[in-house]
C-alpha cells in the first residue's frame, strides 16, 4: 500500500521542503564562492593599479633623465691656447686652458664685457664642459688648429628650464636662473643652438656633484663585479653542497641541523650579512672597503641559502626510476648523479641562482655595512678597486634635493628594475623550456 499524497517522508520531512533546503543551501554556496572570486579579483586589480601608480610615477619623474640640454658652439682649437710649445705632450695638453675655448665665443654672442654678467652667463654652460673639450683633444690631437661645431653641455638650470622643471612665471628671486639667464637661453634656443639630446654621458660617466654629469657607469660596473665575484662564489659552492645534502650526507641530527640552519638563514634579513661582513672581511681579515671582492663576498652568504634550497628542490624533482636505472646497468654512485640526476635537475638550479641574483641585484644594506657608499668619480677597472653599486647609487642620489638629482634616481630605478624583469624573465624563460614532465 502506497503512502498518501502529502504524507511525510522519513525523518518527518515533506520532500518538498527537503528539496527547497538543499537548493538554498547550494545557492548560498555558490554565491559564496562568487563572492569570493571577486574578492580575488578585486585584490588582484587593487595590486595590479598601485603596481602601475608606481611605475608611472617612476617613469613620469625619470624618462627626461634619457635627454640632456646641449649648447653648441663654433669652437676655434687655437694652438697658442692648447699647445703653445708645440709638443703635443699629453701633460701640456692636459693643463691647457680649455674653459677659454667657449667662454670667448659665448661672450661674443651675448657682448658680455661686465664681471657679474659673464659669471651669470657662464653659469648657462656645464662646470665640465672643459673637461669635455680636453677628452676631444686627448683622443685626437688632430683637432688642434681646427674649428669645428661641438655640442657642450649645458648646465642642470637650464636643462630643468628647457624640460619646464622651472617656473617663468615665478618671482625672479625663487628662481635659480634670473630673467637676464632666460632671456639668453631663449636667444640660444631661437638661433638652435640649444637642444635636447640623448644623454650618452648617464650610461658612461661615473659619478659627480653637478647632477647633468652625473652617470649609472660606475655604479653598473661596480654591480658587475659584485655580482661575478657573488656568482663564481655561491653557484658551485651552492650546488656542491645541494648534492651532498641531497644525495650522499646520512640521515641524522648533523645534517638536520644543517638544514634547520639552512631554512633559517634564507630568512635572516640581509643587514645581518652587511653586519658579518663587517666584522670577518673587514676587521679581521683586512679586506679592502667599498671593494666588489668584498660586496660579492656578502652577498655569496646571502645567495648560498637560496641556491641549496632551490637545488635540493630541482634534485627532488628528478623521478627515482633514472637513479634506479642508471644503478641497474652498473653505474656508480657518482656517475649517476655526475650523469644523470644534475644536468636532468640542472634548469631548476639555474632558475633558482638567477632568482638569488636578481635578489643580490637589488640589494642596499649590506653593501652600505661594508662602505660600498663612498662617493666614487672613476670608472672602476677591477674587483679590488672602489665601487658602489646600482641600488646605493639611487641611495645616494635619492638623499639630495636637488629636482635634477630627482629625475636621475628615478632614471637609475628604471635602468635597475630593467635588469631585474631581464633576470627575472630569464628565469622563467629558462624553466619553461628546459622543464621535463614526468
Amino acid at each position: 500500500m502506497t503512502e498518501a499524497a502529502g504524507a511525510p517522508v522519513s525523518g518527518g520531512r515533506h520532500p518538498l521542503l527537503a528539496d527547497r533546503s538543499v537548493r538554498a543551501r547550494l545557492g548560498r554556496r555558490y554565491r559564496a564562492e562568487r563572492r569570493f572570486r571577486w574578492y580575488c579579483r578585486a585584490a588582484v586589480a587593487f595590486a595590479v593599479g598601485f603596481l602601475v601608480l608606481l611605475f608611472a610615477d617612476i617613469i613620469r619623474k625619470g624618462w627626461s633623465a634619457f635627454l640632456q640640454t646641449e649648447i653648441a658652439f663654433e669652437i676655434t682649437f687655437d694652438p697658442a691656447v692648447i699647445d703653445p710649445a708645440g709638443t703635443r705632450e699629453p701633460r701640456q695638453l692636459a693643463l691647457a686652458d680649455y674653459a677659454r675655448l667657449w667662454r670667448e665665443p659665448l661672450r661674443e654672442t651675448f657682448g658680455v664685457e661686465d664681471r657679474a654678467e659673464r659669471r651669470r652667463l657662464y653659469g648657462l654652460v656645464s662646470g665640465g664642459a672643459a673637461f669635455e673639450l680636453q677628452r676631444m683633444v686627448a683622443d685626437d690631437p688632430a683637432v688642434i688648429g681646427s674649428a669645428e661645431t661641438v655640442w657642450l653641455t649645458a648646465s642642470d638650470d637650464v636643462d630643468m628650464l628647457l624640460k619646464g622643471r622651472i617656473d617663468r612665471a615665478l618671482p625672479e628671486a625663487q628662481r635659480t636662473l634670473d630673467d637676464r639667464q632666460i632671456a639668453w637661453v631663449d636667444r640660444l634656443v631661437e638661433q638652435g643652438r640649444l637642444a635636447k639630446r640623448f644623454n650618452v654621458g648617464f650610461f658612461t660617466r661615473g659619478d659627480s656633484r653637478d647632477p647633468e654629469l652625473a652617470g649609472i657607469a660606475g655604479a653598473a660596473l661596480g654591480s658587475f663585479f659584485t655580482l661575478l665575484i657573488t656568482l663564481l662564489l655561491s653557484f658551485p659552492i651552492g650546488v656542491a653542497a645541494a648534492v651532498y645534502l641531497e644525495e650522499f650526507a646520512p640521515r641524522n641530527r648533523l645534517t638536520d641541523l644543517i638544514e634547520v640552519n639552512i631554512n633559517n638563514l634564507a630568512a635572516v634579513p640581509s643587514i645581518v650579512f652587511g653586519l658579518l661582513g663587517l666584522a670577518v672581511f673587514l676587521n679581521f681579515f683586512g679586506l679592502p672597503r667599498s671593494a666588489p671582492l668584498v660586496g660579492g663576498l656578502v652577498l655569496s652568504l646571502m645567495t648560498l641559502p637560496v641556491i641549496i634550497i632551490t637545488g635540493r628542490s630541482a634534485l627532488q624533482a628528478v623521478p627515482a626510476s633514472i637513479r634506479e636505472a642508471a644503478y641497474g646497468i652498473g653505474a656508480t654512485p657518482l656517475q649517476v648523479i655526475q650523469h644523470h640526476v644534475l644536468p636532468l635537475a640542472m634548469p631548476g638550479i639555474l632558475t633558482g641562482t638567477i632568482i638569488g641574483m636578481a635578489r643580490a641585484l637589488g640589494e642596499t644594506a649590506p653593501l652600505l655595512m661594508i662602505g660600498m657608499v663612498a662617493f666614487i668619480v672613476d670608472l672602476p677597472s677591477g674587483p679590488l678597486d672602489p665601487a658602489t653599486v646600482l641600488p646605493v647609487q639611487i641611495f645616494l642620489w635619492s638623499d639630495i634635493p636637488e629636482r635634477a638629482f630627482v629625475e636621475r634616481t628615478s632614471a637609475a630605478i628604471l635602468v635597475l628594475l630593467a635588469f631585474l624583469i631581464l633576470m627575472n624573465a630569464a628565469a622563467v624563460w629558462l624553466r619553461q623550456r628546459s622543464e621535463t614532465r614526468w
